[in-house]
């Protein structure tokens, strides 16, 4: 219900959107082989990771419920995956995360998904308030005029900064030079 309230206004502003599902089916988890090092790929061919991975987009808009504090199981697999998989193709493309939630939990959810988008030098996009619904159905969320507020505020933005992106580029405006990256172990 949140997702397809930002959906609503981003379309209505002409961006073209796309809906991925992955909570409906299994997701396998990273087992961080490295096959996508060598690759571009995930090992795992399950039509899931590997097609977003081949779909261009400029924005994620990742949402996930709340289940015991935190994203859902088949969002995190799939989270970990694909960024474990491509986190740099993702730089400077937006990301927003969305968390619906019955009652709790989702201040930690939605801490959890956004980064994702910060490791992978990805702008996260600001609303009014933290991303996220309240209820225990469709009907509930849609009575939570405040994060449904929330949601419109979020894909309002989203539009906003595709649209600023898009005059960065036509204006010249080069993106940030990205510094070769260094990992530091702290057991020396």
């Amino acid at each position: 219900t949140a997702l397809t309230e930002v959906r609503g206004v981003l379309e209505s502003e002409g961006v073209t959107t796309q809906m991925f599902w992955v909570g409906n089916q299994p997701v396998a988890g990273c087992t961080a082989c490295g096959y996508c090092d060598r690759h571009d790929r995930c090992v795992v061919d399950d039509d899931q990771v590997n097609h977003l991975l081949d779909t261009p987009f400029d924005a994620l808009v990742v949402g996930s419920p709340v289940y015991y504090g935190a994203a859902s199981g088949q969002v995190t697999s799939f989270l970990n995956r694909l960024f474990f998989s491509g986190s740099e193709r993702f730089e400077g493309r937006f990301g927003a995360a969305v968390v619906s939630c019955r009652r709790a939990g989702a201040t930690a959810t939605f801490d959890q998904l956004n980064k994702y988008f910060l490791i992978a030098n990805m702008p996260v996009v600001p609303s009014q308030y933290w991303n996220m619904v309240h209820g225990n159905s469709p009907a509930q969320v849609q009575q939570d005029l405040e994060g449904m507020q929330t949601m419109r505020t979020l894909g309002h933005n989203l539009a906003w900064m595709l649209r600023m992106k898009a005059a960065g580029k036509d204006a010249a405006i080069a993106p940030p030079v990205r510094e070769p990256r260094v990992s530091t172990n702290f057991i020396r």
